[in-house]
C-alpha cells in the first residue's frame, strides 16, 4: 500500500508533502521521495531509501521552493529499494515527474519499445515507463492531461498514477485504473490535494472526491475537474467528511469490513512486493531460516492455524505439495498441541495467524520447537509473539485490519503461502523455469483480477437481497476450494448469525444431503478445473431435491448458470490462484446478508479480534 500525496496551492509544498507522507507511514514502505516544481520552472527531486527520517535528513538544509509537488512512499515491486528506484521518477528531459502505485503488467513490452526509440532508463522499476510515455505524448504538443489519458490506455493492470509537467506550473493530474490503489482529491480555497488515503489530506480540507476506475482528475489551485479516459468531462459531487478518527479511517465505506474487502488488491500487491521479480521470474523471501542443504532435508511441512487461518493453512498445504513436491499437512492448532505429534528436525512447521498472539497457535509452536522442528510463521503484525518465537517470518503486509472478521488477512495469507511454496519449489530444484515464468506472469495480474471481482459487487448485493431471510446455508466445494467453502460458511456465521456449514461436495451424499429442501440455500464453488464436472453432478443432485443453488464459477460458464438459481462469476485463473479470487465474492455475500439483517458487522457478538486465552 504505497503512499501518494500531491499538493498545489499558495503555500510552500514541501512541508505539506512531508506531513502527508508521515501520515501514510503506517502503510509500510522502503523508500520515499518528493518532487517540487520551482518558480523557475525546474523540477527539484529529493528521495532516499529507508524510512522517512532518511528523506528528512536529505532535506535538513531546507525544502526546494515551490507551490506544487508530489510525494511517495514506496514498497518495492520491480527493482530493489534504492535511491534510483525510489519515486518520483522523471523522463529523459527531466520535465515530467510521476509517482505510481500498482503493477504495470505489460511494462517489459512498453520498456522494450521505448528503449528502441532511444529513451534512457535510470531505474529498474516498471513505473518509469509511464514517465517516458508521457514524454512522448507531450513532445507531440499534447497537454499533461491529454498525455495521461493516452498513456493510461496503454498500460495494463490495476494502477494509480499522479504526474506533473514543468511546462504546466500549478497543475497536477492523476488517474486511477482498476481497484488497486485508490485516489482521493481534496480541495479548499486556492489549493488542492491528491492522495492515496484520506488520512493524508485531513486538516487541509473537508471537501473530498474519490476517483473510480478509469477516472482522471486535474488539480490547480483554482479548480479540480474530472474526466474519463477519452477526455470527456465528468461531474462528480464533492463530499464533506467528518474529521473524527473513525470516519477518516473508514473513508467512503459504511463498515471497516467493506473497506478491508476493497483493500485486498492493494494488500495482496504488498504481500508480493520485493519478493517477486517480474523481470527474471525469481521469488525471494527476506527472512527464510533454512539453508539449501537444510531445505533439501525437509521431508514434511505442517501448517497450523485457527479459524480463518486454519482455512488458509488447508489451502497452503495443497499449494506446497503441488509446487514444492513435499508432503504437507494442515492442522487446527488447538488439536495439534494435544496429540503428541511426531516431529523432528526434518519437519518444517508453518504457523499462520493475523495477530501473532493466538494462544493455541503459540502453544502449538512451542510444542513444535520442543520436538526439534524448524519453525516459520506467516503473520501480519511485526513484533508479535509468533514472530519472536519463529525462526523466520513471512509478513502478510495486509495493513491494519479493524473488523473482527478477517478478510484481507485471509487473502494475504494465501498469497504469502503461495510465495512460500514457489520459493521452496525453486530452492528444491523442482520448479522448471517455464512454469516459474507463467506463475510470476499470473501473479502480476492478480491485483487486477481481484479488482475486477470487486467491480461486480452489485451482483453479490442482488443475490444477498434474495437470500438474507434464510436461516441455514450449506457451502460445497472440492479439492483446493473445499477450505473456501469452510471460510465462506464461517464468514456468514460470524457476522450474520446464520447457521452455515462447509462440506466437501463428495461428502454430501454421506449425510448433509438429508438437510436439502427448498429452505436450504446451497453455495457451490465450481470454477473450471479438473473437478468441475463432479461439482455439476452434485448441483444436479441438489436441484433434484429442491435445493436453492448459488453457484460461484468461472466467467462464461453458461452450463453452470443453467443449473443454478443464481450465479456469481470470477475471472479464469490457475488452480492455485483461484482460491484467492473465490474469497472475495464469499466475503461480499456474507457482508451484504449481514447488512440486510441489521447486524453489528465490525464487532459481531461474542467474538474478539485476537483469541489470547484458551
Amino acid at each position: 500500500m504505497c503512499g501518494i500525496i500531491g499538493y498545489t496551492g499558495k503555500r510552500p509544498a514541501g512541508p505539506i508533502l512531508m506531513e502527508g507522507l508521515s501520515r501514510l507511514e503506517y502503510r509500510g514502505y522502503d523508500s520515499a521521495g518528493i518532487a517540487i516544481l520551482t518558480p523557475e520552472g525546474t523540477l527539484e527531486i529529493r528521495k532516499a531509501p529507508g524510512k522517512l527520517a532518511r528523506l528528512a535528513s536529505v532535506l535538513e538544509n531546507g525544502y526546494p521552493m515551490g507551490f506544487s509537488g508530489i510525494g511517495h512512499t514506496r514498497w518495492a515491486t520491480h527493482g530493489a529499494p534504492t535511491e534510483s528506484n525510489a519515486h518520483p521518477h522523471t523522463d529523459c528531459s527531466g520535465r515530467v515527474t510521476i509517482v505510481h502505485n500498482g503493477i504495470i503488467e505489460n511494462f517489459m513490452e512498453l520498456k522494450t519499445r521505448l528503449l528502441e526509440a532511444g529513451h534512457i532508463f535510470r531505474s529498474q522499476t516498471d513505473t518509469e515507463v509511464v514517465a517516458h510515455l508521457l514524454e512522448e505524448d507531450l513532445s507531440r504538443g499534447n497537454s499533461l492531461v491529454e498525455a495521461l489519458c493516452h498513456t493510461a490506455r496503454l498500460i495494463e493492470g490495476a494502477n494509480a498514477v499522479v504526474a506533473m509537467n514543468a511546462g504546466e506550473p500549478g497543475t497536477i493530474a492523476g488517474v486511477r485504473l482498476g481497484n488497486a490503489g485508490g485516489l482521493v482529491a481534496a480541495y479548499g480555497r486556492e489549493e488542492a490535494l491528491l492522495a492515496s488515503d484520506l488520512l493524508a489530506v485531513v486538516g487541509h480540507s473537508r471537501r473530498i472526491t474519490y476517483l473510480a476506475h478509469g477516472e482522471v482528475t486535474v488539480l490547480t489551485p483554482e479548480e479540480v475537474s474530472f474526466l474519463d479516459l477519452s477526455g470527456k468531462p465528468l461531474h462528480k459531487e464533492a463530499h464533506t467528511v467528518q474529521l473524527d478518527p473513525v470516519s477518516v479511517a473508514k473513508g467512503p465505506f459504511k463498515h471497516f469490513m467493506l473497506k478491508e474487502i476493497w483493500e485486498q488488491p492493494e494488500a495482496v500487491t504488498n504481500t508480493l512486493r520485493g519478493r517477486v521479480n517480474f523481470e527474471t521470474s525469481e521469488v525471494y523471501l527476506e527472512d527464510f531460516p533454512l539453508t539449501d542443504t537444510e531445505l533439501q532435508a525437509i521431508d514434511q511441512v505442517l501448517f497450523i492455524g485457527m479459524g480463518t487461518s486454519y482455512h488458509a493453512a488447508q489451502v497452503a498445504r495443497l499449494m506446497m505439495e503441488k509446487l514444492a513436491q513435499v508432503p504437507a499437512y494442515a492442522e487446527n492448532s488447538s488439536e495439534f498441541r494435544y496429540r503428541d505429534p511426531i516431529l523432528n528436525e526434518r519437519t518444517l512447521v508453518v504457523s499462520i495467524g493475523q495477530s501473532g498472539e493466538t494462544a493455541d497457535t503459540l502453544s502449538a509452536m512451542e510444542e513444535a520447537r520442543k520436538k526439534g522442528a524448524r519453525l516459520l510463521t506467516i503473520c501480519n503484525v511485526e513484533g508479535s509473539q509468533a514472530t519472536r518465537l519463529a525462526e523466520g517470518v513471512v509478513f502478510m503486509r495486509a495493513g491494519p485490519e479493524v473488523c473482527v472478521c478477517a478478510t484481507k488477512t485471509f487473502t494475504c495469507s494465501l498469497a504469502a503461502s503461495y510465495v512460500l511454496a514457489i520459493y521452496m519449489a525453486a530452492r528444491r530444484g523442482v520448479l522448471p523455469p517455464t512454469r516459474s515464468a507463467n506463475i510470476v506472469r499470473e501473479l502480476a495480474s492478480l491485483p487486477q483480477l481481484l479488482g475486477r471481482l470487486l467491480a461486480d459487487y452489485r451482483s453479490v448485493e442482488t443475490v444477498a437481497a434474495r437470500l438474507f431471510k434464510y436461516s441455514n446455508f450449506l457451502y460445497l466445494a472440492r479439492g483446493i476450494h473445499y477450505p473456501l467453502a469452510l471460510e465462506g460458511a464461517l464468514k456468514l456465521k460470524e457476522i450474520s448469525y446464520i447457521h452455515a456449514e462447509g462440506c466437501p461436495a463428495g461428502e454430501m451424499k454421506h449425510g448433509p444431503i438429508a438437510l436439502i429442501d427448498e429452505n436450504m440455500p446451497v453455495v457451490t464453488i465450481a470454477p473450471r478445473d479438473g473437478l468441475r464436472d463432479k461439482m455439476l453432478n452434485n448441483i444436479s443432485e441438489i436441484k433434484a431435491r429442491g435445493g436453492l443453488i448459488l453457484a460461484l464459477g468461472t466467467e462464461g460458464d453458461t452450463e453452470l448458470a443453467s443449473k443454478a438459481d443464481s450465479t456469481l462469476y470470477m475471472p479464469a485463473a490457475s488452480e492455485l490462484v483461484t482460491p484467492m479470487l473465490a474469497a472475495i465474492p464469499l466475503q461480499l455475500l456474507a457482508y451484504y446478508i449481514a447488512l440486510r439483517r441489521g447486524c453489528d458487522i465490525d464487532q459481531p457478538r461474542n467474538l474478539a479480534k485476537s483469541v489470547t486465552v484458551e
